[in-house]
């Protein structure tokens, strides 16, 4: 472990937000945006630069990739095509294979509408995906020296080393559908099994190889199992199917750590209701951190904070609230973050990408609060 004084600040920041230390100044941080375009009509500078702006720290870890996150790391891809012309809108096969509805010239700032995945059962899941999971392709590996290079010189400036990977209900969601996927847990348990095997082995590989040459401070997944009103998976159904190969891979991550002094940090991300499934993963894959906490499903940190006093939290800033008005922002502002800094373990931001309807003034004064509440 590098020396705390070696450390750059908001490497110190973000490892006292997951050591849960209290009084720590809070790292500055947003989820992400869907309103930049609307707010360069309403002022914003076109090529500001958005750390500078908002006054967000560097984020304090290198990421390290190859294992997919919203979907699962195909190599190849698919073929990215237009399927159909619907006149308004078009059918493309996307890099994930699935058929989406967009509407023409525009793919981001909005909710697709996907009407076909490649996965039925386990003929479609051998022909159109497994295949592309191989964990022994080179591909994969290209420019691995450069990158774990990288990761070293990061972790000499005592950056967390986190590995984010597709968590295993994202994973199966994207090849199957979420609709489907739900159905399958009951009709096609060999081929949940199937995929889960896969999700493993290239999983338990990729970060083998990545472990040769840097310690991991945290493993990250992108797991999406959450609605609004609690998991759409029973949690004695993830028990089950899904979480004895979280186990496994944890384990094997523990055993391989160069530095095995060093503590491995699991984080979970779920939109939705995620309180039934707190002490669930604390339980039995020893989860330490989580996000991005939902207020619109019912997530409060302050009250999840004392409930959960050795839980490191992101998120949960109501992104509805900041369309309020100034009022409205310091009236959330001051609930949580006094409560929280005092608390230690927690890195505010929105509980998803702030939308459209929040104005950039307000966005503005938002950002100038959390700096005076935070340091």
């Amino acid at each position: 472990m590098v020396p705390r004084e070696r450390m750059t600040e908001s490497a110190r920041r973000r490892r006292d937000a997951y050591a849960i230390t209290p009084d720590a100044p809070f790292l500055k941080c947003e989820f992400g945006f869907y309103s930049l375009d609307e707010w360069k009509k309403q002022g914003m500078p076109q090529d500001v630069d958005l750390d500078e702006l908002f006054c967000f720290d560097p984020p304090g870890n290198h990421v390290l990739g190859g294992l997919g996150w919203c979907e699962p790391a195909l190599m190849p891809e698919f073929e990215v095509k237009i399927l159909e012309d619907r006149g308004e809108t078009e059918v493309e096969q996307d890099f994930a294979g699935r058929h989406v509805l967009y509407f023409k010239g525009r793919r981001n700032g909005f909710m697709p509408e996907y009407i076909d995945h490649p996965v039925k059962d386990l003929k479609t899941w051998r022909e159109n995906i497994l295949w592309r999971l191989d964990p022994k392709d080179p591909r994969r590996y290209e420019g691995l020296e450069e990158r774990m290079k990288a990761a070293q010189e990061a972790a000499a400036r005592g950056l967390m080393i986190t590995q984010q990977l597709a968590g295993s209900f994202m994973y199966l969601r994207s090849m199957i559908g979420p609709e489907e996927l739900l159905y399958a847990f009951y009709d096609q348990p060999e081929l949940i099994d199937e995929c889960m095997k896969a999700w493993f082995e290239l999983a338990d590989a990729v970060i083998a190889r990545h472990q040769q040459y840097v310690t991991l401070d945290e493993i990250f997944f992108a797991e999406d199992n959450c609605f609004n009103h609690g998991p759409l998976v029973a949690p004695e159904m993830m028990q089950k199917m899904l979480i004895p190969y979280y186990q496994q891979l944890i384990r094997n991550v523990r055993r391989r750590q160069i530095d095995k002094s060093r503590h491995l940090y699991v984080q979970i991300d779920t939109d939705g209701d995620c309180r039934p499934l707190i002490p669930f993963y604390m339980e039995l894959i020893d989860m330490d951190a989580m996000s991005p906490f939902e207020v619109a499903a019912g997530c409060d940190v302050v009250e999840l904070g004392r409930q959960y006093p050795q839980l490191c939290m992101r998120g949960g800033i109501d992104k509805r609230v900041l369309a309020r008005g100034r009022k409205a922002i310091d009236e959330m502002l001051e609930r949580i973050f006094p409560v929280m800094r005092r608390r230690g373990g927690y890195i505010p931001c929105c509980d998803h990408g702030v939308p459209a309807e929040v104005p950039y003034e307000d966005y503005l004064y938002f950002r100038k609060r959390c700096v005076e509440l935070g340091e």
